[in-house]
């Protein structure tokens, strides 16, 4: 196969956003470029593994190199705009790059609560507060769905984005290579997947985020990721139910990232006394139905 091509892009700078929002975190220091200048953390996954690392960004002359830097200079103001597909760019190639960033982002703000906040001892489920649970499975590695802690449903997901997110067979980078066609699937569940972070957080650490000083970065980097897959129908609504209320206030009222929103007003600070689940696959009540 041929050398990476560069797609050309006409696509007009905006202004930026998400490094606006990151420097809303208490400590700056923390944060590193990678080798094309996208911000990170420099304890991104760091933790208890230590093996965790960002998902390859697309490299100078591939297909997604310039739509990284669009993603990354959101319009400040109008979110529900700035999501739109560019005007001539593949549609997959958008959502790939998003579900890339997205996942960097997400990353940074679980390792704000992964050293000692969020644990195996505090959250032995992988819950969204009393009503919902996670359970994991990968379909590969891992068949049959398995309960497990917070952490390591964590440690199980995060390694399965960042794996998947990397693979070539299902996200080419050369210019007129055609994605397989369960792509689009196998990014509705990354991005499903990825919101079960923002639910856990919500519901079981809001207000160590808030102690942190990294409640307006929370709300702002969720309303970006709620509008753009809104936009794009990535999650079904039964999905997105453990944070209707947290969705209503920031992405519909449109409530200043820096206003308290907490899940529905009724904030855990741990996840131990979760009770009853919610199925989300059937509605059944039980401790022991959960997604996958």
């Amino acid at each position: 196969m041929g050398p990476n091509i560069r797609r050309t892009s006409a696509l007009h700078k905006r202004t930026s956003l998400r490094p606006a929002c990151l420097q809303s975190l208490r400590n700056p220091q923390e944060f590193a470029f990678d080798e094309y200048g996208n911000r990170i953390s420099s304890m991104l996954w760091r933790g208890k593994q230590g093996t965790f690392k960002p998902p390859k960004k697309a490299a100078p002359g591939s297909r997604r190199f310039d739509l990284h830097g669009v993603a990354a200079t959101l319009h400040a103001g109008d979110m529900s705009q700035a999501v739109k597909l560019p005007p001539g760019e593949d549609l997959l190639d958008w959502l790939t790059v998003n579900a890339t960033d997205f996942y960097n982002e997400i990353s940074l703000l679980w390792d704000l609560l992964a050293e000692d906040t969020c644990t195996a001892l505090s959250c032995p489920t992988m819950s969204a507060g009393r009503k919902y649970e996670y359970k994991w499975a990968d379909g590969a590695k891992v068949k049959k769905p398995l309960r497990c802690s917070a952490p390591k449903y964590m440690d199980y997901m995060m390694r399965w984005v960042q794996g998947t997110l990397d693979d070539e067979t299902l996200f080419p980078v050369r210019v007129g290579e055609p994605f397989p066609p369960n792509a689009r699937d196998t990014l509705s569940t990354i991005f499903k997947r990825l919101f079960r972070v923002y639910a856990h957080i919500y519901t079981c650490h809001f207000e160590k985020m808030k102690e942190l000083g990294a409640e307006a970065h929370l709300n702002t980097c969720f309303r970006h990721f709620v509008t753009f897959v809104q936009e794009f129908n990535l999650i079904d609504a039964q999905e997105l139910a453990p944070l209707d209320g947290v969705i209503t206030r920031l992405v519909h009222m449109r409530v200043e990232p820096a206003a308290s929103v907490g899940a529905s007003g009724r904030l855990q600070s741990s996840c131990a006394a979760a009770g009853p689940a919610v199925c989300l696959a059937c509605g059944a009540t039980s401790s022991g139905q959960l997604a996958v």
